[in-house]
């Protein structure tokens, strides 16, 4: 194979290519942009670094790239989420360079980082701003050469925005998490069932009737406190803004502090984007039997350095991804997958329908960077509303929904102040 790569093995790749042929049914906006990339090659000639979770979406988005003209190089986003029959599919179908391994080590996930970037990219794709931050610190000379960039996810914007807010972002970056079309369907519909389902895999755990305590109420948040309710949960949700406690309480929620929740939860849920959500003093006061897991991207909302000097022997793997630590007293708790996103950790992560609209947010930005990177200041920018909605309205003709529209009369009762009452 004359493709680099460095993945678990090429052997796995025609399960791969089913996998991503049955992740395709279910992504018809994406593959309708594919269509016109195919024809009018809007992305030709330009290198593209795409660290993202490598999995069967993914690998429909890349395709779409690539049949935009775009050279194409693929990095993991985090250690855990690569399906390794997916990664093998992209070289061996798709001659793709991948460069991902499912538990690969903190050194080779760096390493990888670094393959990526030696592509010289012209654009990034990221999920987590990784490929950012590493041009950024430590891969400078590459800069002159970036038109700019896409992020994928909240965390990702968090730290982007932080980066222009002190003047050290050198390049545009689209922040694909912010448009409506993804954070209001991807976070919630696709990371509240990816979650529940990457719990329910790892522990074999009926939710009916236990405690799940749910930290943070932004979209993802909201999307896992709605769906562990619909399994008969009761879900308690803690929150640092009064706005979005509130609109916990009032959609029906039990809202209160993460130390006065911690000796009620049975199950245990972060996606706030932020460090040590769950601390030592919080393990202190758990109960027995607790399961802890994480739904934000990076494995630091958990603080697993203090749980591990609580714990009084080595912690141990009782199930897959199900890692078992004993503290004084004999008293037990769980962490799912390393504290890592669990919903691709142990589950198979967003279903493809939701990711059809993120990806093509995706592949419509990489298309307006293209086109527009002259004129865009070295800032973050969302995603233009009239992309926003031509991907809602391609999403609601493939499912067969039609809605109404305007009329002259309507449009002109909408523009003009002087009628009323």
């Amino acid at each position: 194979m004359s493709v680099e790569h460095d993945i678990r093995s090429l052997d796995l790749a025609t399960g791969g290519r089913l996998r991503i042929e049955w992740a395709e049914n279910d992504m018809p906006v994406l593959r309708q942009i594919r269509q016109r990339f195919e024809k009018e090659k809007p992305l030709k000639g330009i290198r593209m670094a795409a660290c993202l979770h490598v999995t069967t979406e993914t690998a429909n988005l890349v395709h779409t790239l690539q049949a935009g003209g775009a050279d194409v190089v693929v990095t993991a986003s985090n250690p855990l989420s690569t399906q390794d029959d997916v990664a093998a599919s992209l070289v061996a179908n798709y001659e793709i360079p991948v460069f991902a391994i499912k538990g690969e080590d903190n050194e080779t996930y760096y390493e990888h980082l670094q393959r990526a970037l030696d592509h010289k990219p012209h654009i990034t794709m990221d999920d987590g701003a990784d490929l950012v931050s590493e041009l950024h610190k430590n891969r400078t000379e590459l800069i002159d050469n970036i038109l700019g960039g896409t992020e994928e996810t909240t965390t990702g914007v968090i730290r982007l925005r932080a980066m222009a807010a002190d003047g050290a972002l050198r390049f545009p970056v689209i922040a694909v998490n912010d448009s409506m079309t993804k954070h209001m369907f991807d976070n919630r519909y696709g990371t509240g069932q990816s979650t529940i389902d990457g719990i329910i895999r790892a522990t074999n755990l009926l939710l009916a009737g236990r405690t799940v305590v749910v930290g943070g109420y932004g979209w993802c948040s909201r999307g896992i406190a709605s769906r562990a309710r619909g399994l008969g949960a009761d879900v308690v949700v803690t929150e640092v803004d009064p706005l979005k406690a509130l609109e916990a309480v009032m959609d029906g929620f039990r809202v209160m502090p993460m130390s006065e929740a911690a000796p009620l939860g049975d199950v245990f849920v972060t996606s706030t984007g932020d460090i040590n959500v769950i601390d030592r003093h919080h393990f202190e006061i758990m109960k027995n039997g607790a399961v802890v897991c994480n739904s934000g991207h990076f494995n630091v909302e958990i603080n697993i350095p203090a749980l591990r000097t609580m714990a009084v022997s080595e912690p141990r793997y009782v199930r897959p991804f199900v890692e078992e630590y004993v503290l004084a007293g004999g008293r037990r708790i769980y962490l799912l997958g390393e504290g890592r996103l669990i919903n691709l950790a142990a589950a198979e992560g967003h279903p493809a329908s939701v990711m059809d609209m993120s990806f093509a947010n995706q592949a419509l930005a990489a298309e307006y960077m293209v086109k527009h990177h002259g004129e865009m200041q070295k800032q973050v920018y969302v995603v233009p509303q009239d992309v926003d909605l031509e991907i809602a309205r391609l999403k609601l003709e493939a499912m067969g929904v039609r809605i109404d529209t305007l009329t002259a009369e309507q449009i002109k009762y909408l523009n003009q102040w002087q009628e009323g009452t």
